[in-house]
């Protein structure tokens, strides 16, 4: 069984690692978004460099992606592996399925910040408590129409949704939510340093 987990674990880094952004923007636009706009091979980019008909897709793919890394050991390993170790097994295939969205082996390793795809593989663990985030991330795009300043302020709340309203206690799911609120800044160090500027984009609707 341990052959088969690290083959899930590959399997959910090269599904991570589908580079949607970079392949719509090829395939029916002709346009590389790296080379456009922020550069970042993410949705936010590339609404912002394509457009919505372009963006809206990628997104939602970027998030199933994520998700069904993670929820594939519902289907191959539930009969094995059950509490705790099957938690750990699952987060283990998140850590991969982001990895391989900001590290995709198929474009050179130059990806998104992985906002999507942990919003995905959060949709796995956390159920409801991503929503909770998502609500937090609307709002505070509503009032800034800044989408990394929306994302990072998401995430710092992200372990306090978890553990004080949905009173989470499995010490491996509290970590993970602390480490996104630590991940998602470390991967928006170059806009907080636009924010601080006051150059950051903001996102018109």
């Amino acid at each position: 069984m341990t052959l088969q987990i690290i083959l899930l674990i590959i399997l959910a880094y090269l599904i991570g690692s589908i580079p949607t952004s970079v392949w719509i923007g090829k395939w029916f636009y002709k346009v590389d978004v790296r080379t456009k706009g922020s550069g970042n091979a993410g949705a936010t980019n590339t609404i912002r460099v394509l457009g919505w008909k372009a963006g809206i897709p990628v997104l939602l793919f970027d998030v199933f992606k994520g998700w069904f890394a993670v929820y594939m050991a519902n289907f191959i390993l539930s009969d094995v592996y059950t509490g705790d170790q099957f938690i750990n097994i699952k987060i283990a295939l998140a850590v991969a399925a982001v990895i391989g969205h900001i590290f995709p082996v198929y474009i050179g390793f130059k990806g998104g910040k992985g906002v999507a795809t942990l919003l995905g593989v959060g949709i796995a663990l956390f159920s409801y408590s991503v929503l909770v985030a998502v609500g937090v991330f609307a709002v505070v795009l509503v009032i800034t129409r800044i989408v990394s300043i929306s994302s990072i302020i998401a995430s710092i709340f992200f372990p306090l949704i978890v553990v004080f309203i949905f009173n989470v206690n499995n010490l491996s799911l509290i970590i993970m939510s602390v480490a996104v609120a630590v991940f998602i800044p470390l991967t928006h160090l170059k806009n907080i340093k636009r924010l601080i500027k006051g150059e950051e984009s903001r996102f018109n609707c």
